[in-house]
């Protein structure tokens, strides 16, 4: 990983300021946005979780605003590689201050890529991926074969009139998310690239199953 590619801590926002024994959601923004951007949902989460919204690693090309987790300029944009860096980087993160077990992720965008990424890297590590407006990255890793046997739950929302990701990667992660995940969410009729009510309900019911599910299956991871 690159040395260039670490979070800063300092810059993650946490709620509630009391969230010992709780399970944690740890919150990946898009590309251009921060860690104040998806901070905001956390009226629409559910209760009884903490709540962890990390800043991306990068900052993207000026005059572009907020911060990036890889680029998507350029002939390595969206590269897979870049993809497993910044999740590495989230990892890293969450080794040094994620202090539970219980833990699911939710990214928008460039989040949802590197949530998912992150999983492929560690299928142990997460009781839950909710994916926004994002997708899987090509190729194959090391571990998507234990991943395909865990299928831990994944909601998958898009707008179906979002073309800021590429047809293309939308295919690829249509055929592989089912395979490799118990997979649930919804194409969201005259969504853009955005996160609708309607898609925040749907999500508060996914994460409020990962709540409630039993302490056995929790601790399988």
């Amino acid at each position: 990983m690159s040395a260039s590619v670490v979070i800063d801590a300092a810059a993650t926002r946490w709620s509630p300021d009391e969230r010992e024994g709780m399970p944690l959601l740890v919150l990946l923004h898009g590309y251009g946005a921060d860690e104040n951007d998806l901070f905001g949902l956390v009226p629409y989460l559910p209760d009884g979780i903490a709540v962890a919204s990390v800043a991306a690693p990068l900052m993207p090309p000026w005059p572009t605003p907020g911060r990036s987790w890889y680029a998507i300029e350029g002939l390595e944009g969206r590269s897979p590689e870049a993809v497993t860096a910044a999740a590495e980087a989230l990892l890293a993160w969450i080794d040094a201050h994620a202090d539970v077990d219980d833990i699911a992720l939710l990214g928008f965008s460039q989040g949802a890529a590197v949530s998912l990424q992150a999983m492929r890297l560690d299928p142990r590590r997460f009781g839950a991926v909710v994916a926004l407006s994002g997708y899987a990255a090509q190729g194959e890793l090391p571990r998507d074969e234990e991943l395909r046997e865990r299928r831990p739950p994944v909601f998958w929302g898009r707008g179906s009139h979002d073309d800021v990701i590429p047809p293309a990667l939308i295919d690829q992660t249509a055929q592989w998310l089912p395979d490799h995940a118990e997979l649930s969410g919804r194409v969201y009729p005259g969504l853009t690239h955005s996160i609708s009510h309607e898609e925040l309900a749907d999500v508060r019911l996914f994460l409020e199953k990962w709540r409630d599910r039993p302490e056995d299956v929790a601790a399988s991871g």
